[in-house]
């Protein structure tokens, strides 16, 4: 009976210490990890980005604060190549990417520490599978189009300003930017177009913008629709009988004198 009662008062010991010491050890290593990834990402933000934005991310008068903007900003802003910048403004451009996305995380992580902002989605958060595609587009119309155009083709703005070309970005990408809003765009927080509303948005993005949708016929005059279209019909087609209905007239006269 002692064997037994020393057995069972062994068991009750260690599953009480595993109890209490095994998820304080779990915490502590993720806690470990993060700043790790803080401390790397800030060496990689002092390098290439503190000299416009600041040693800590103060802002300076070559670039605003990145206080608060969280880590799904720098996700953005650094996974489409448009920082860090090449030069100097109206807008920066997307272009080749210079950092891997472990780095890219670490940067996330160290401007994450600055301020609470939005963090980077998750995959499930810009999945379209099973979104409401049609849903999405009276939601791009009513919300995006005056800027990027019906099907995202893109659009001019003022002073040098522009609305990017929409084909081709990523689905958490497109979900990132009305997340955070980058450079001319207004925020989309989940206060204004909810997580489903922004994914089926991405839905209806990549109906109009697959590779199913190419127009093998020819330019599709940025997708502004029938009216659009038509005008340009109108123009260049009535402009062109008219063009060679003057020719014939004037042949035709040339003929008839001689």
């Amino acid at each position: 009976m002692a064997a037994v009662v020393v057995l069972l008062l062994a068991l009750a010991a260690t599953g009480g210490l595993y109890t209490a010491f095994a998820p304080a050890s779990k915490a502590k290593a993720e806690d470990t990890a993060q700043s790790l990834a803080i401390e790397e990402g800030k060496k990689l933000y002092t390098v290439g980005c503190a000299s416009c934005h600041g040693t800590e991310g103060e802002g300076t008068t070559d670039g605003p604060s990145l206080v608060g903007v969280g880590a799904a900003a720098v996700d953005f802003q650094v996974g489409t190549g448009r920082m860090p910048a090449q030069q100097p403004g109206a807008q920066a451009p997307r272009k080749r990417v210079k950092y891997t996305q472990a780095e890219i995380d670490q940067m996330a992580a160290y401007i994450a520490s600055l301020g609470a902002g939005p963090a980077i989605p998750t995959k499930n958060q810009y999945d379209p599978a099973g979104a409401d595609a049609a849903k999405g587009g009276e939601l791009f119309r009513n919300n995006c189009a005056q800027c990027h155009n019906f099907t995202g083709q893109g659009g001019a703005l003022t002073h040098g300003k522009y609305a990017p070309n929409l084909g081709g970005v990523s689905n958490k990408h497109i979900y990132e930017a009305m997340l955070t809003g980058p450079q001319n765009m207004p925020a989309f927080p989940d206060g204004v177009l909810s997580e489903q509303n922004k994914k089926d948005i991405v839905a209806y993005l990549n109906e109009v913008n697959g590779p199913e949708t190419e127009t093998p016929g020819g330019a599709q005059l940025g997708g502004l629709g029938p009216v659009v279209e038509g005008l340009f019909a109108w123009i260049f087609g009535l402009g062109a009988l008219i063009a060679v209905t003057v020719w014939v007239t004037a042949r035709t006269a040339k003929a008839k004198r001689s």
